[in-house]
């Protein structure tokens, strides 16, 4: 056949399809079929059919892969699998580039790397719909599979772009990173050596400082101690309260819930009392449930809105940010002209998109009003309609790279709050018509300090440079890839008494070290064995997720590999005794410095430091002293 297959009884194809996908599975790392988290199964054809020839079902695939035209393919389970990982990426760069194929017999074993188990299988039904749909000559929606797609890994725990953008720079780096169900964080680095956090919080942050930045009265009050500048403004929590204020300060104001973030419940430039009072109505809505009701009035700064991020206490970069608007064409109306840029390809409001959907909902109609406009109007040519007075970008706001614009003393005002508080990253929002001119000449306001900010803005502005803020994230933590590992001992076998008998000699030259140990008859921190719950990589994991632990001795059997794979990447040392093809992938997984030690038969092979050496075990000699002698020598 031309697939290069012969058919098999399918598993599960329809009477009608072409082709059968059928025996999944997921690895979270490092496995017989790829050395990176993977999504496995098996590609075969139905029988029911013939396939069309290759090149029919690459004229098709092209079409959205145009880079498709210039490959061969072999077989039609390759064609597939490229497919996979090609819309693996979902549009949204992701990294995953890896795949492999091993023949069956009646089948083909694909392999393709994986981010989000649940996501990867919806990938794989996806393009297998996509090939029956061109096996019949239809259409198929591949916009709306990847949109789908697209969202249910938003959804996962590596969908929200900080997140994403901190993995992506944590791997760039060579930082291992796993995620702690139990937790709802991502740990990165192993044993002594990690840190657990959620988007920019880490476990090193003060939960005192991040809870103090969601008070925006007291932050403010701090915030003028220190000599900045803030709008004067009050609280207020009723209505009546709310227009006294107004009368006392003036407008424009701003009005605000006290506990917020990511400029929920705010409106700015607020001109009169009806719309401050919508606008008090609007910051009570976001008030957390149980909540008293306390809303910030405040003077309003008249300005561009301006993200300042600090890590560490050390300004990294910052990012100016407009409203949502639509530039008219004298014949399209307001909501037309939405539509049409909400099509554009750089607003897919994905996580790695550089701008996200505009949004309508009331305040847009408001403010739309207040300009004698709605959403039916027709703006005349090359005027612009600003449709927001907040630039938030999850409403469509446009972020533009500022970085290099900041005059020196508002870098050093950025610091100087920063150093006040133990938060590894610091999101500091002002309004001021020029960045680039010192906040001591006035015009210029501090509205906001954040705790948790996000960084996708400064990765990928609309207009400008992108800032790599994750990375200088990672590297607040880890200044290379050592610092974020322990070493780790990974055998093929080793008996239990063994294994103890292991942990008891490196106790002895390192007493101090906290030893976490794993094979198939017990798990043990040092001596003490724990009754560790969950499957064997659970319980790796676990051992891993230790802040205390400074080394790890792991048996990776056959089996466990074939059924479950390797959990971490990069052992430093591995013994392999009689090792079965399975079992040679840990020989793969390893540190550059790595000593790999195998015993076939009374043969002992020895690659260390880039040589190879290889000599005969003694008739009484216990392989167990070969491999303490290597241990020895490199802890």
């Amino acid at each position: 056949m031309v697939s290069g297959l012969d058919a098999t009884p399918p598993t599960n194809a329809r009477a009608n399809d072409v082709f059968d996908v059928f025996h999944f599975k997921h690895y979270s790392g490092p496995n017989p079929y790829l050395q990176t988290a993977a999504f496995v199964f098996d590609f075969a054809l139905s029988g029911h059919s013939e396939p069309l020839p290759i090149r029919a079902y690459v004229d098709w695939i092209s079409q959205r892969f145009p880079h498709f035209r210039e490959r061969s393919f072999e077989s039609h389970a390759e064609l597939f699998a490229q497919t996979a990982v090609e819309l693996g990426k979902l549009e949204m760069e992701l990294r995953c580039d890896r795949h492999s194929l091993k023949p069956l017999g009646g089948a083909t074993r694909i392999a393709i790397e994986s981010l989000h188990e649940s996501t990867s299988r919806g990938v794989i039904y996806a393009v297998w719909d996509w090939f029956e749909d061109i096996s019949r000559d239809r259409f198929f929606n591949l916009d709306g599979q990847i949109q789908i797609l697209q969202n249910r890994f938003r959804r996962s725990s590596y969908g929200g772009p900080t997140v994403y953008a901190l993995l992506n720079a944590a791997h760039i780096r060579g930082i291992p990173t796993f995620y702690l169900p139990d937790e709802g964080l991502m740990q990165y680095g192993y044993g002594s050596k990690q840190v657990r956090g959620i988007a920019t919080t880490f476990d090193g942050d003060s939960h005192l400082d991040s809870d103090f930045t969601t008070h925006k009265d007291d932050c403010k009050a701090f915030l003028a101690t220190l000599g900045f500048p803030v709008p004067k403004g009050e609280i207020v929590s009723t209505r009546k309260a709310l227009l006294a204020t107004t009368d006392r300060i003036g407008y424009p104001v701003a009005i605000k819930p006290v506990i917020g973030h990511k400029g929920i419940g705010v409106t700015a430039e607020v001109q009169d009392d009806d719309e401050a009072e919508r606008a008090f109505d609007h910051a009570v809505k976001a008030h957390p449930e149980g909540e008293p009701i306390r809303v910030i009035v405040e003077q309003h700064v008249y300005g561009t809105d301006h993200r300042l991020l600090c890590v560490n206490g050390k300004f990294v970069a910052a990012t100016e940010r407009h409203p949502a608007s639509v530039l008219g064409d004298g014949k399209s109306t307001i909501a037309e002209l939405i539509e049409d840029e909400n099509a554009k390809p750089e607003r897919l409001d994905t996580p790695t998109s550089p701008l996200g959907k505009i949004i309508s909902d009331d305040s847009m109609e408001h403010f739309l009003a207040e300009q004698g406009l709605n959403l039916d109007s027709i703006p005349e040519r090359d005027r612009l309609v600003h449709l927001r007075k907040v630039a938030n970008l999850s409403s469509g706001g446009v972020s533009l790279d500022a970085t290099t614009k900041l005059h020196p003393d508002n870098i050093i005002l950025a610091q100087d709050i920063a150093q006040h508080f133990r938060l590894v990253c610091l999101g500091i929002d002002v309004l001021t018509p020029d960045i680039s001119r010192s906040w001591k000449e006035g015009k210029f306001g501090i509205v906001e300090i954040n705790s948790a900010p996000g960084v996708y803005m400064h990765l990928r502005p609309a207009v400008g440079d992108s800032v790599d803020v994750g990375g200088k994230i990672i590297e607040n933590f880890f200044e290379s890839e050592d610092e974020s590992r322990i070493p780790i001992l990974s055998f093929n076998y080793i008996p239990i008494e063994e294994l103890k008998e292991l942990i008891d000699e490196i106790s002895v030259k390192h007493p101090n070290w906290a030893i976490g140990a794993i094979c198939r008859d017990g798990v043990f921190v040092n001596r003490g064995e724990k009754q560790m719950m969950g499957s064997y990589n659970t319980k790796v994991q676990s051992l891993l997720r230790n802040p205390k632990l400074d080394l790890l001795i792991a048996e990776y059997p056959e089996s466990v590999l074939e059924e479950q794979g390797l959990f971490y990447d990069k052992s430093n040392i591995v013994i392999l005794d009689e090792p079965t093809e399975t079992e040679m992938m840990l020989t793969q997984n390893v540190a550059d410095d790595a000593t790999v030690l195998i015993r076939q038969g009374n043969i002992i092979t020895v690659r260390s430091k880039g040589l190879l050496d290889q000599y005969q075990l003694g008739e009484q000699e216990p392989f167990k002293r070969i491999y303490w002698k290597e241990i020895s020598a490199i802890l």
